[in-house]
């Protein structure tokens, strides 16, 4: 197991190496973003101090082997926007980003897992053609699309709910129920699939044959053992949250989290902002994803042993 671990942890590291090179030099296709930042109007000697101020009067490599020790030193640059420290603009965003994934996470996993079960269970009945209706239909919409309709519903026309911000739990209520629609449908199929499996195994008509309640056989036997390969979805729903999800949510909602951030970095050529940002998410996702696969292998000793 301890051999599993480091080397998931390798990969963590040459992946996370990997992504900081290719965000690095993305974000110089663009030109300088000095002269975008700035604009017409300004002096060639005021622009040069700019460009040695912000450190981009080096080569590339320079400049790159200059972002490789900020991170390790903790120093991320200056915003050209704000003119602040990295880390200190993304510590304020950080805490709205976490409250919206975990609403979303509570509000997924306490919907998809029951009418999951309930269409496994009852998948000859109407009740379980249902389920997968609704789910299919959710994993076909995509989740802007959900928001712009949640808006104009209830906060154009019915005028129920606010649109900007997280002051209130009121603005919870439409950003997580948009972030969360394709993932429940996603999550619901899956849990569906996972106990369809394990429903027609030997062991789970061995407990019926014990005499145990349904309710137990289905949530302690077929339950138990469908976690495994629900436990490998849920790591990416959750990397799916991070990496896309919040993105374009927290755009359309103005919700001021790192997604947000993200957005509007990129669009002003915000460099240090944008890269720092891209590195949190990317860091966000690879522990994750780890954290699934070693949680993975320690439940199912399998995989373990055939890594080894």
């Amino acid at each position: 197991m301890l051999t599993y671990v480091l080397r998931t942890l390798l990969k963590m590291a040459v992946t996370l190496f990997i992504i900081i090179t290719l965000v690095f030099f993305a974000t110089r296709l663009s030109g300088n973003p000095i002269d975008f930042v700035i604009g017409e109007g300004i002096t060639q000697e005021d622009r040069q101090l700019l460009i040695a101020y912000y450190g981009l009067d080096g080569s590339v490599a320079t400049q790159y082997w200059k972002f490789i020790a900020s991170i390790f030193t903790g120093e991320f640059g200056l915003s050209f926007l704000e003119r602040r420290p990295v880390a200190e603009i993304a510590a304020e965003r950080i805490w709205p980003s976490l409250k919206l994934l975990f609403s979303t996470a509570i509000f997924t996993f306490a919907l998809s897992i029951p009418l999951g079960i309930a269409a496994a269970v009852y998948r000859t009945r109407f009740v379980g053609s249902a389920i997968m209706v609704i789910a299919f239909m959710g994993y076909a919409v995509p989740p802007f699309v959900i928001a712009t309709l949640l808006v104009l519903i209830f906060a154009y026309t019915l005028n129920w709910l606010p649109v900007v911000g997280d002051g209130t739990a009121l603005h919870f209520i439409m950003p997580t129920l948009a972030m969360s629609g394709m993932f429940v449908a996603a999550l619901t199929r899956f849990t569906r699939n996972a106990m369809l499996d394990v429903l027609g195994q030997d062991y789970m008509r061995t407990a019926r044959a014990k005499g145990l309640p349904e309710r137990t056989v289905i949530l302690k036997h077929g339950l138990r053992n469908a976690s495994i390969t629900i436990l490998s979805v849920v790591g990416l729903q959750i990397a799916g949250w991070i990496a896309a999800g919040s993105v374009v949510i927290e755009s359309i909602f103005s919700w001021p989290g790192i997604g947000d951030l993200l957005v509007r970095s990129a669009i002003m050529r915000d460099y240090p902002v944008l890269q720092f940002g891209v590195l949190m998410v990317a860091v966000a996702v690879i522990c994750i994803n780890a954290a699934v696969d070693i949680a993975y292998a320690y439940a199912d000793p399998r995989i373990r042993l055939a890594k080894g």
